[in-house]
């Protein structure tokens, strides 16, 4: 071979490996285009500078507008010059001559991101065409969602960079749907097979318990009580012995099989398992806040939860009954002791909050409750803002509340089911009981205000016929009302505050009549807040013997300025009230429809 032959293929073989290398180091800026910077412009950038807006006059959805520039005419990538390059410049913030971008402070690139696009502005700042780019995502997907984490496809959230993000598989595990794992060993029990593939190797199982720890582990578990010593002798006798030995054998698979059974089948076994439900909806026999009014009737759905574990209620009978069973069927007493659900959250509405706060804390609970309950997943986070962890975008969340935005609290009527447990009901006596002797108190310190009344009419030397003109018809209005009040309402005589209303009528000024609590020393005030404090109470507690359900309808939100008694529903579901439309609400207040 002669020596000029060798030195063309030496530079063949030389230019052969550079066009490689470039090969390689386009390929390499390609990926780093689709993986890194289209994903950037996009969350950034296109939406002042691209279809619908061109800030400046300048497209950043394609290579050839970016090196056609904006209004300026100067392209903004120069590759040859990266750190003079006006992308680059504008990016980092702090040019004199290129405005910062993006112009908010709090969208500022990282270093990352910033190196991001150094690298691709060295390396050539290619940019492939669409059908490459798809290409390279599609290749190249798997590798890079165990690098970087995985899109969750949402209903978009409220910034493009939040819809795009990424999230480690592992921290997304409760969203996969569940699978069925393939177990090869059969040589012990499937849940003892599953234990030991996440079991450490230095922690060792327990050894086989004995007889008597065993019935008691499992009526404890299943029951919540201990078993009595007649049972635990039965179940002794059932397994022939004692020890551990005779829970493996023949017998003892049999005498656990019937334990079992015969605890499944308990009225305690309900009892036992509600206690988790109960707890994880929050129940509670009173509405909590303040004033932590009584729910009287709120053990119906107690009582709902137990009977639906002994009655093996299939689960998703038992999600839509609490989400919407006074719809499926609003004559059914199971069904709307069953929305109770709904009511669990503490609430209350007093005269010194705005009612629409209270409504829309009422939503916001129902919301998330109903998110923790049936999704293990808490949502209040999307209330004012994208989740800041999870793939649950705030228009997820206004769109889960607008089912609820007609669901109005309410104590419905609904009849005593036979299976109820009514007995015990005549203890309602000692409330009665208490009733009579508050309205006693007032009755006593009505007459009192009356005396204090007329001496204040002597006291200030006027005429006191006016006067005990509206106390004679103040009381001929009590006698009537007493006559036509029910058992459980009964209101005390306040013959003082009816003639000073009469008063006020009849056009007296407010001077010219005894004011509220005339004379009234501080023990007989305290006397009067208790009294009518405790009537108030009473409203609440006489709801447990009667046949109401702690509930919700659907309808229009009526106006309330305190709720100090029941509500009970209206005739009109829809009048009077607004039908409330549902929208995001910045920063989740209720006074900032966004």
């Amino acid at each position: 071979m002669g020596r000029l032959t060798k030195v063309v293929m030496t530079l063949m073989l030389l230019a052969t490996a550079c066009q490689s290398t470039v090969a390689a180091d386009q390929n390499q800026n390609e990926l780093l285009f689709v993986r890194r910077i289209a994903p950037l412009l996009a969350a950034k950038c296109v939406a002042c500078h691209g279809s619908d807006r061109r800030e400046g006059g300048l497209d950043l959805r394609t290579r050839q507008s970016l090196t056609a520039g904006g209004d300026s005419g100067l392209p903004l990538i120069l590759p040859g010059a990266v750190e003079q390059s006006p992308l680059l410049l504008a990016v980092q913030r702090q040019s004199a001559d290129w405005s910062a971008m993006p112009p908010n402070e709090g969208d500022r690139l990282t270093e990352q991101q910033l190196g991001w696009i150094r690298s691709w502005l060295a390396g050539g700042a290619f940019w492939p065409s669409p059908e490459r780019q798809r290409e390279l995502a599609e290749t190249h997907a798997a590798a890079w969602s165990a690098e970087d984490g995985i899109q969750v496809a949402t209903s978009g959230g409220l910034s493009s960079e939040w819809t795009t993000r990424r999230y480690a598989p592992e921290s997304l595990w409760a969203l996969q749907p569940v699978q069925r794992p393939t177990l090869t060993d059969s040589s012990d029990h499937p849940i003892d097979r599953l234990l030991a593939l996440r079991c450490p190797p230095e922690l060792q199982a327990a050894p086989a318990t004995d007889v008597l720890t065993f019935v008691r582990r499992a009526t404890f578990d299943l029951t919540g009580l201990p078993p009595s010593p007649a049972e635990v002798d039965e179940f002794v006798t059932a397994c022939g012995g004692a020890d551990g030995a005779a829970l493996e054998s023949t017998r003892g698979t049999a005498a656990i099989s019937r334990l079992i059974e015969r605890l499944l089948n308990s009225q305690h076994y309900g009892e036992r398992m509600s206690q988790h439900w109960l707890d994880v909806v929050r129940y509670a026999d009173s509405s909590g806040f303040a004033n932590d009014y009584e729910r009287g009737n709120a053990w119906r759905y107690r009582d709902y939860v137990v009977r639906a574990f002994n009655g093996d209620k299939p689960w998703n009978q038992f999600v839509i009954e609490q989400l919407a069973g006074d719809e499926l069927d609003p004559g059914s007493s199971e069904n709307l002791i069953a929305v109770g659900f709904l009511r669990m959250g503490p609430w209350e509405l007093t005269g010194m909050e705005v009612e629409k706060i209270a409504r829309q804390r009422f939503l916001d609970d129902v919301v998330n409750s109903v998110g923790e309950s049936f999704l293990s997943q808490s949502l209040q986070c999307a209330r004012c803002h994208d989740h800041k962890f999870d793939p649950v975008p705030t228009r997820d969340y206004y769109s889960m509340q607008a089912v609820f935005a007609t669901t109005q609290i309410s104590e419905r009527d609904a009849a005593f089911l036979p299976v109820e447990r009514t007995d015990g009901f005549e203890e309602r006596r000692y409330l009665d009981q208490r009733q009579s002797e508050y309205l006693r108190m007032l009755a006593e310190l009505d007459e009192l205000l009356l005396r204090n009344a007329v001496q204040w009419y002597q006291q200030q030397g006027r005429n006191a016929d006016q006067w005990l003109s509206a106390v004679a018809e103040a009381r001929q209005e009590g006698r009537v009302q007493s006559g036509q009040g029910s058992a459980t309402r009964r209101k005390s005589s306040d013959v003082f505050s009816r003639a000073r209303k009469l008063m006020g009528e009849r056009g007296f000024p407010e001077d010219q009549y005894p004011p509220k609590l005339v004379g009234f020393t501080p023990q007989q005030f305290g006397l009067e807040r208790v009294a009518r404090k405790g009537l108030e109470r009473l409203k609440w507690e006489f709801e447990r013997y009667e046949p109401f359900a702690l509930s919700v309808y659907s309808g229009a939100t009526r106006e309330f300025r305190t709720v100090n008694a029941p509500v009970r529903p209206p005739t009109d579901p829809l009048s009077p009230g607004e039908v409330e439309e549902t929208c995001i609400l910045t920063g989740g207040d209720p006074f900032a429809a966004g």
